[in-house]
């Protein structure tokens, strides 16, 4: 049986041995990372087999990679240099420098009436990196405000995302096609990789003043300045706006976190006093982030999904990995984490789970009847092999569960070995 726990199990964000704060701030005690971050960009990299492709990438390659953004910026857009733009490139290289990041970056400004910039990682070493920063952006902000706004995108650089996002790009030039627990994973790591480069843009600038009035520009496109509003007023609102979010009424399903997300995070890492501290706060946000979906019935279906999944795969007395990863692609559609979910409900009475979930599905949709049974009978086939033993076991469950009769459960059963059943080449070899 394959193990249902697997590698996914989500890391805490373990505390670390705070080192001494400085006078600018003690935020200097605590990394940018979020180990969950970390985690999941590891899992994707190696899911998709990174350092293989990777290789076959360099020995394909029969022009560089970086002609298409290095050709758009240099023909459309202008580039930052000392003898031109000079101030902004002062103020670029010195955000540099505060970040004690060495490589090459060339940056560039685009005429563009949308408030944004984005970063593109060099795909070969010792070529320059590309930062980008739409001219609507640079008119809005104060220079400070840019500051943290280039600490964000060399953040990304910093911490490699833009080199992972191209590699599941060209892995998967139709997102749709994807996985969709991967999609999840995929997001889950897009919006977490956004909070870590924050944090870089707050190093940038250690002002939380700066950074919060930033993303209220680039949310409302107005000069804050003008309106003189408060620190603490926009603080207290930004908490009003959260609120929502962490009652379970709303999900943040962009690639990036919706603002009162951000906001309280940089707060968070701007004014905790302990890395323990910070790490509690920082997993309610993050359990934001972990939401799916938010329709009532999605908690009793997950339940129902993983203990109807054990139940009807354990017919047989073994549950082989065709029916482990059936279940784990059902759940997937709900859980970020399928396999800890799945493991987490093995652990507690399953058939009172099981029955508990069935019934509260049926009240919320009585339509779903039919569709749940057959999800049980596609997990004893999934293995390429049924018993009479699991066929007595499916008319049982049909009758007291469903109530379904004997002839009803042999129709759909009929139905779903027409439709579905493959014999084994193992068998027939």
């Amino acid at each position: 049986m394959k193990d249902i726990e697997s590698e996914e199990n989500p890391p805490k964000n373990e505390p670390k041995k705070s080192e001494n704060s400085d006078e600018k701030g003690e935020n200097k005690r605590f990394s940018p990372q979020l180990a969950l971050c970390k985690a999941l960009s590891e899992q994707i990299y190696n899911a998709l087999q990174g350092p293989v492709v990777e290789e076959v990438l360099k020995q394909a390659r029969t022009s560089d990679n970086d002609s298409y953004w290095r050709s758009a910026m240099e023909g459309h857009s202008l580039k930052v240099e000392p003898r031109l733009l000079s101030r902004l490139h002062t103020l670029f290289e010195e955000v540099k420098k505060k970040l004690d990041f060495t490589e090459k970056v060339d940056f560039y400004v685009t005429g563009d009436s949308t408030v944004n910039a984005f970063s593109v990682a060099a795909d070969s070493p010792g070529h320059p990196h590309i930062v980008n920063v739409n001219s609507a952006l640079i008119d809005l902000m104060t220079d400070d405000e840019l500051r943290f706004v280039i600490g964000h995108e060399l953040g990304h650089l910093i911490d490699r995302d833009t080199s992972l996002l191209r590699l599941i790009n060209f892995i998967f030039p139709d997102p749709s096609v994807m996985p969709i627990a991967l999609q999840h994973k995929v997001r889950l790591w897009e919006q977490l990789s956004e909070l870590v480069a924050d944090r870089y843009g707050y190093l940038a600038v250690e002002d939380l003043g700066v950074c919060v009035s930033a993303f209220y520009k680039m949310a409302s496109g107005l000069d804050l300045s003008k309106m003189d509003v408060a620190l603490d007023v926009l603080l207290e609102e930004n908490l009003k706006h959260l609120e929502y979010f962490l009652k379970d009424k709303g999900i943040s399903i962009d690639s990036h976190p919706v603002n009162p997300i951000r906001v309280q995070s940089l707060n968070l890492f701007a004014t905790s006093k302990s890395q323990r501290t910070l790490n509690r706060h920082m997993d309610e946000l993050i359990s934001i982030l972990l939401k799916i979906g938010d329709s009532e019935i999605d908690e009793p279906m997950s339940i129902f999904l993983a203990t109807a999944g054990l139940i009807a795969a354990s017919a047989d007395g073994e549950i082989s990995d065709d029916e482990v990863d059936l279940i784990l692609e059902h759940l997937a559609a709900l859980q970020m984490f399928p396999g800890m979910f799945l493991q987490d409900i093995s652990k507690e009475n399953v058939w009172e789970l099981f029955t508990t979930a069935v019934a509260r599905i049926q009240e919320l949709d009585p339509s779903m009847r039919q569709s749940m049974f057959t999800y049980m009978i596609a997990l004893v086939l999934a293995d390429k092999q049924f018993s009479q033993q699991e066929i007595e076991f499916l008319y049982n469950i049909g009758e007291e569960v469903f109530n379904f009769g004997r002839k009803e459960t042999a129709g759909l059963l009929a139905a779903m070995i027409q439709q579905n059943f493959v014999p084994s080449t193992q068998v027939l070899s």
